[in-house]
């Protein structure tokens, strides 16, 4: 995925009220239960129906790196459902988002401002109508550069342009070199 992407699920898993399994046997069983069977989730996690049973059964406890890692993205990718749904909701329509990031941010603006690029470190609350542009973007799917497109007009407007309050003549911000990125709800 990307690194907006990544960003907003972990704001979103910091709203769980459960711990995620953490066992390999609890994950498998998890899964097993949210998929309707072992050939789905053997067929998700791409290993073989006996080796999910396994799990499951807990004969094995132990999952080589690269399957605990996919195993534990599939367990997030599903876990409280609900409470993620209500929390995006939250932060789409009362609470907004807040972005912390240190990036290279540069814009186009009329000549004679300075319009340099630079590395800035950034602590923004963005308004809730920016969180659910973001959070409906990444639903349907969209890509890290739609995503970082939303990131830089949502900085545009709340930090450059300060709701409509300064720099009216900006056109565009470049919103580049991403060192930090963390979100917030």
């Amino acid at each position: 995925m990307s690194i907006i992407g990544d960003g907003l699920d972990k704001a979103v898993q910091k709203s769980f009220t459960r711990p995620v399994p953490k066992s390999a046997g609890a994950q498998m069983r998890y899964l097993v239960k949210q998929l309707k069977g072992t050939k789905a989730v053997a067929r998700t996690l791409r290993v073989s129906q006996r080796t999910v049973e396994r799990y499951v059964k807990d004969q094995i406890k132990k999952p080589r790196p690269d399957l605990a890692a996919r195993l534990e993205r599939e367990v997030k990718a599903r876990w409280q459902p609900q409470i993620r749904a209500r929390a995006r909701e939250k932060a789409a329509t009362t609470g907004g988002i807040v972005i912390d990031t240190r990036a290279r941010l540069g814009y186009t603006a009329p000549i004679g401002s300075t319009d340099q690029d630079r590395i800035r470190h950034l602590t923004v609350a963005l308004p809730p109508h920016h969180a659910a542009r973001l959070f409906d973007a990444q639903e349907t799917g969209a890509g890290d550069d739609r995503l970082r497109e939303l990131a830089a007009e949502a900085l545009k407007e709340t930090y450059f342009q300060d709701g409509g309050r300064r720099a009216g003549s900006l056109e565009e911000v470049r919103f580049t070199d991403i060192q930090h990125l963390e979100f917030d709800l």
